[in-house]
């Protein structure tokens, strides 16, 4: 008998769609079925029972047992941001691609998706690709080796697998972000013990040492790194030694330094959250993606991955030229930082193109980055899209092309519907969250829209996220 927040030890047979490895406990009753996420099929784990169903029940991983005969040795420390990167790349893609089509064949209701299946557009990169990295301090550090729990400790790396309080030491490189980097963070960590300051102690909220983060450009091949403390102890944070250590291990590689001093308890590194004062060099990065510059600040929204979103765009741009007519108009909603709309500027003769979101510094950062780029008859609007979509009828019948790149969450329905009534011919749709998108998919499919094309992107390899590009067409048309 099953029960909740039992431990079992498990052996992974096959694979569902989000990394849940499914494992079946047998008896004369018959077949229970649990999932566990982030395991791989052939593993042995031992996982925690979360929630209990009738048949099923679904557990959080504790830890790898033993690995998959599939696994291979590599030269990089395991996290838990990239469970399967002992799984060799192809693995990876071919169960990526059958458990996401079993989703548009659950959730969306189509039949045979692989009628309409376009094609995988695999990383052109799958070590060090991530341009974006985020690192915790905690005086609670977990010790994967011996599994031991110290505490008073100073710890820098990335939290454990299932918990907010401990943190791993990054003692080499994760295989994901910038190689000299986390190799020479390991000394950084050892620099700044020696202020006699605390790591921040997530259950109590107190310390100083809390984040760091670092942006990388691969256009600059430049490093953008923003420390975050608290308030308390500062006199003894000799900024100085901070940056003399970053320029003589970086040399020109290190683009600036900033520092946020964060006393809110809330465990977040953004800026806003803070008093914050750049230490040394630039405050921004610029990286190019299909010719075009962009500027990108420590908050600013970019695609972590850019040498893959390079080809998500190149499809997705690829769909919207396919169907977009010269003069029309195009409307980009959940725009970020304008990206998309720039890249189709490039290739679409199009009258106008309007660009929504509802983050103000990434329209912000739109509207400079075109003026940068130097195009026009292009128009950013930082709204909320089902209130923008409200507040201008005059849209209405008016679309030629609509693009849409929600947030994980999806649409709401509300302003699905709205972006459905401003009856545009085609619907180029990418989604971080397929099963979203399936969802939608239903939904579009009653009120006259019809996907006509699917393809998938592998932006982050090692994990279990992939990234779905749709084209809907009108069917009335």
């Amino acid at each position: 008998m099953v029960h909740r927040g039992q431990i079992l030890d498990l052996e992974i047979e096959n694979l569902a769609f989000g990394g849940q490895g499914i494992a079946r406990l047998r008896s004369e009753e018959g077949e229970f079925v649990l999932f566990i996420e982030n395991t791989f099929p052939g593993q042995i784990v031992r996982a925690k029972v979360e929630k209990k169903r009738k048949r099923h029940g679904e557990c959080k991983l504790i830890e790898v047992l033993q690995r998959s005969p599939l696994e291979v040795s590599l030269p990089y420390q395991e996290i838990s941001g990239a469970p399967y990167i002992f799984v060799p790349i192809e693995k990876q893609q071919e169960y990526k691609k059958s458990t996401t089509l079993d989703v548009y064949r659950k959730i969306g209701n189509i039949k045979d998706p692989s009628a309409i299946f376009d094609e995988f557009i695999a990383s052109p990169e799958v070590f060090f690709y991530r341009n974006k990295m985020e690192y915790s301090f905690s005086c609670i550090e977990h010790v994967p080796e011996t599994g031991e729990e110290l505490d008073d400790a100073f710890a820098l790396g990335f939290k454990r697998r299932g918990t907010w309080w401990k943190v791993e030491n990054l003692n080499k490189p994760s295989g994901l972000f910038d190689e000299q980097w986390e190799t020479i963070l390991i000394e950084f960590r050892e620099l700044l013990k020696t202020f006699g300051l605390p790591a921040w102690h997530p259950p109590k909220k107190e310390g100083f040492f809390r984040h760091i983060v670092v942006r990388k450009s691969f256009d600059q091949d430049q490093l953008l790194i923003h420390i975050v403390t608290s308030s308390k102890g500062i006199k003894r944070f000799d900024t100085d030694k901070v940056v003399a250590f970053l320029q003589e291990k970086l040399g020109k590689r290190l683009a600036g330094c900033w520092h946020t001093i964060n006393d809110n308890v809330a465990d977040r590194a953004k800026i806003e959250n803070g008093t914050s004062k750049l230490l040394v060099g630039n405050a921004v990065v610029v990286e190019k993606m299909l010719g075009l510059s962009f500027e990108i600040s420590m908050e600013s929204f970019f695609q972590t991955n850019p040498k893959s979103a390079e080809r998500l765009y190149t499809k997705a741009i690829d769909y919207v030229c396919e169907n977009a007519k010269e003069n029309g108009v195009i409307m980009d909603l959940f725009c970020g930082t304008g990206t998309i709309g720039q890249l189709i500027a490039q290739r679409v003769q199009a009258s106008e193109i309007i660009g929504v979101d509802i983050v103000e510094e990434a329209i912000e950062d739109a509207k400079r980055n075109a003026k940068t780029n130097q195009l026009e008859h292009l128009h950013f609007f930082a709204a909320d899209v089902g209130k923008f979509l409200s507040l201008h009828p005059e849209y209405q019948g008016r679309i030629d092309s609509i693009v849409l790149d929600p947030p994980r969450a999806g649409i709401a329905p509300k302003t699905l519907l709205k972006v459905m009534a401003l009856g545009a011919k085609h619907i180029v749709y990418i989604s971080c969250n397929p099963s979203t998108q399936a969802r939608d998919t239903e939904t579009m499919e009653k009120h006259g829209y019809k996907m006509t094309k699917l393809s998938f992107v592998d932006q982050f390899p090692h994990t279990s996220h992939i990234e779905a590009i749709a084209v809907y067409e009108k069917s009335s048309f």
